[in-house]
């Protein structure tokens, strides 16, 4: 991975000073943001405006959104012109939804759509699904043997370790299947485990099929395939589709109404990374966990799975590869606190392109960019979060 050095313009966030916490009253009272100005909140405004002209010449990498809400206020927001026919430059033309290379699909949806897909941060919306389903009482523990939540499923077994595997496991990315997503970055080759997943008729079942490499709870590995399972538990769990339950008990207490969600080919959602959405939209599911779980009068997720879920049940998830083993993983949120190299809490998303929503709760910030570098030298998500990690730098 590129480690990427930060220019002293990105420190700008250094500068923020610490009042007193403001409730969003406006957005989850209203429906609608409030807006404010840098200067009102404590945001140093050349800085940023300063590090606006570099995303707009690109040093950053292809980044499209940068959105930043403190105090429950937009104080900045900013969309950026990218030629995508360019970026993505098909290595494989097939044009279905599951290929990030074709621009009808990626990075917007439909290409003139206002959604954006969210990768991976499709994870923390379903780990909000959990939480819910958890509240209402449709899901009763997450240390429970998850595949006996699965229905008419056969599957080899051959020492038993698939049995033990807990819901838990699942979310914390330690289900201890044979899995390698990380070596080859480019999802769409062949060689990449989730390249031919998407490329099987029952995503589910394909991950089934996978070996076991170590003993379930025991070692980290990043696994889109936990969270298709996951989806199916969640499906069976509430009995209705994730697409559906989501708009039902998340999106439309948040005030979210547009929203698209691809299935794979059984239709179940693609949990692991199919999500689109706005960028202000990403932002309520961040502001609500600023929030601890609570939007307006209403607790929609228990403070105690907001904690939880930020609870990093692996600090180090990438120790072969300084300085990205520092970032920790709890219930599919990443934890960034020692990884931005300061005492506050910080954690939220990351997805391939740069899909990155961040809470700050000391800060009472949330800051969510979205991206699509997916072919320069700045190709992971991780190492443009490392910049956005040089921010909070004293």
């Amino acid at each position: 991975m590129t480690n990427l050095r930060i220019t002293s313009k990105l420190l700008f966030l250094t500068m923020l000073a610490f009042p007193g916490l403001v409730a969003a009253e406006n957005v989850e009272q209203h429906g609608q943001w409030a807006e404010s100005t840098p200067a009102a909140e404590s945001i140093e405004q050349s800085a940023l405006m300063a590090l606006d002209a570099e995303i707009t010449a690109g040093t950053h990498g292809d980044i499209h959104s940068l959105l930043l809400i403190r105090n429950g206020k937009i104080v900045f927001e900013r969309r950026y012109s990218r030629d995508y026919s360019t970026i993505n430059r098909p290595r494989d033309a097939a044009s279905h939804q599951h290929n990030n290379r074709i621009e009808y699909w990626h990075p917007r949806y439909q290409v003139n759509s206002g959604l954006y897909t969210m990768q991976s941060v499709s994870k923390n919306v379903l780990a909000a699904l959990y939480g819910i389903a958890l509240k209402q009482g449709a899901l009763q523990s997450v240390d429970v043997p998850a595949l006996a939540l699965l229905e008419r499923r056969d599957f080899p077994d051959p020492d038993g370790r698939k049995a033990t595997i807990t819901v838990s496991d699942l979310l914390t990315m330690r289900s201890g299947f044979a899995w390698d997503e990380d070596s080859c970055e480019d999802r769409t080759d062949p060689r990449n485990i989730c390249a031919q997943l998407m490329a099987s008729e029952d995503w589910v079942q394909f991950v089934l099929e996978q070996p076991m490499a170590d003993d379930p709870g025991s070692t980290f590995v990043y696994n889109g395939g936990n969270a298709m399972l996951l989806a199916e538990i969640l499906q069976n769990a509430v009995g209705q589709s994730v697409a559906d339950y989501a708009e039902a008990e998340l999106f439309a207490p948040l005030g979210i109404s547009e929203f698209y969600w691809k299935r794979s080919p059984t239709g179940l959602v693609d949990a692991q990374g199919g999500l689109y959405l706005r960028p202000r939209d990403i932002a309520r599911i961040m502001q609500l966990w600023l929030n601890e779980g609570r939007w307006g009068n209403q607790q929609i997720v228990s403070a105690d799975w907001v904690r939880d879920s930020v609870s990093p049940a692996t600090s180090q998830t990438y120790p072969e590869w300084p300085p990205w083993d520092k970032l920790g993983y709890g219930y599919l949120w990443w934890d960034f606190t020692t990884f931005v190299g300061t005492q506050m809490q910080s954690y939220g998303g990351v997805g391939s392109g740069g899909q990155w929503p961040v809470v700050i709760p000391d800060l009472n910030l949330v800051i969510v960019i979205t991206g699509w570098t997916i072919d320069r030298d700045v190709n992971t998500s991780l190492s443009l979060l490392y910049h956005l990690g040089g921010w909070f730098r004293p």
